[in-house]
């Protein structure tokens, strides 16, 4: 089975009564199925010579772990974004490029699959959607089965290759797209990257200024999440360059909203919530927002606990104190404010008469949604 091709999905205006983005969602997962159907076909047929042994190992655990993950969604906030971008350049009065918005879509939610493997071995974590990581589950299967060497590095080298496979695939789908879109997506992978490498250089270089933390939270999470997929939408629906500008304010104030509820979500979550441990960014020594405040409001001896981090052993007990400083003196209370603000500035974005309707009011909905959020 091959995978749709843009003339076969490029539905009419008469289709397109989505007021929602429910319809193109739902046309996002049943192309990523399709796409790990014949992902799983393909492998077996390459692996057909092979007859796995009972008991033991087995390198099917890779696509296993790809189906898993990929199969098991989030809340597919990319492809929703991609769908309002495609709405507030016309897409539901024109029903052009609806094709490439659902092509495109699977893409991000794929990408979006491998960036959370991995970032799950970058930052040791064991938890994920309140359910092991992808490295927990092939530790586990190490220790049952009786693999020999060291049971997190195999891990930790399996969980590499799955995230490298659901990009591969998600690289793929975002080929087979015009080349404005496969441009714009190409600077979306090399800012993604470039905000992971960030992240880990300035949490090695203990560094704890706004500036730097801001620009992490913006090409990490900010423009992959929110600012780039509300722009391939827009460009599969062929926006012009005064709409993209508009859509770009509103992904930077959206975005940043998203980053800083992160920032607050890893220290004062509910973890039934999150689905991962409290205070693992503070463990990490992570560029942060909150980290970067904290330095400036905390008092000596509470700046040098602070220094710890990264350097030192901290206990679960000394990061619940850390925590409840940035409670204490105020941080938290700041960064919500800050969020507060970010939103009210994306919502004034979206009163441009450039957007259409629709999306405005599904775009103020989403942003409420990024921020607000309790996972």
């Amino acid at each position: 089975m091959s995978l749709p091709t843009r003339s076969a999905q490029q539905p009419s205006p008469v289709d397109l009564a989505l007021t929602s983005d429910a319809e193109t969602v739902e046309a996002v997962l049943a192309l990523i199925e399709t796409t790990l159907d014949q992902l799983s076909g393909q492998w077996h047929a390459l692996a057909r010579s092979v007859t796995p042994r009972p008991g033991v190992l087995h390198t099917d655990s890779v696509l296993a772990l790809v189906r898993d993950f990929a199969t098991a969604p989030g809340k597919l906030l990319r492809p929703r974004m991609a769908h309002w971008g495609w709405v507030a350049a016309g897409g539901l009065d024109h029903g052009r490029g609806h094709g490439d918005l659902v092509r495109l879509g699977a893409a991000l939610e794929l990408l979006h699959c491998f960036a959370l493997v991995h970032d799950d071995v970058m930052d040791a974590s064991d938890t994920r959607r309140g359910k092991p990581s992808v490295h927990a589950v092939a530790r586990a299967e190490h220790r049952e089965l009786g693999g020999l060497g060291e049971p997190q590095r195999y891990a930790e080298n399996i969980a590499i290759l799955v995230g490298d496979l659901l990009h591969s695939e998600a690289d793929l789908l975002a080929g087979g797209l015009p080349e404005p879109l496969r441009a714009a997506w190409r600077t979306m992978a090399i800012e993604l990257m470039m905000g992971q490498g960030r992240d880990l250089v300035g949490a090695a270089n203990g560094r704890r200024d706004l500036r730097h933390a801001q620009e992490v939270a913006r090409t990490k999470s900010g423009a992959y999440t929110v600012g780039r997929p509300l722009q391939l939408g827009a460009l599969a629906a062929s926006a012009e360059p005064d709409l993209l500008a508009v859509l770009h304010e509103y992904g930077h104030h959206a975005g940043q909203a998203f980053a800083l509820r992160d920032d607050v979500l890893g220290v004062v979550g509910n973890p039934a919530c999150t689905g991962k441990p409290v205070g693992d960014d503070l463990l990490a020594g992570k560029p942060t927002v909150l980290l970067a405040l904290a330095e400036e409001r905390f008092s000596p001896s509470w700046r040098l606990e602070l220094r710890r981090i990264g350097r030192d052993a901290v206990t679960a007990d000394e990061v619940a104190a850390l925590c409840a400083e940035l409670e204490r003196t105020g941080v938290i209370d700041e960064v919500e404010q800050l969020i507060t603000a970010s939103v009210l500035a994306a919502e004034r974005a979206l009163a441009s008469p450039l957007i259409d309707r629709r999306a405005a009011e599904g775009l103020g909905d989403l942003v409420g949604r990024l921020a607000w959020r309790e996972s």
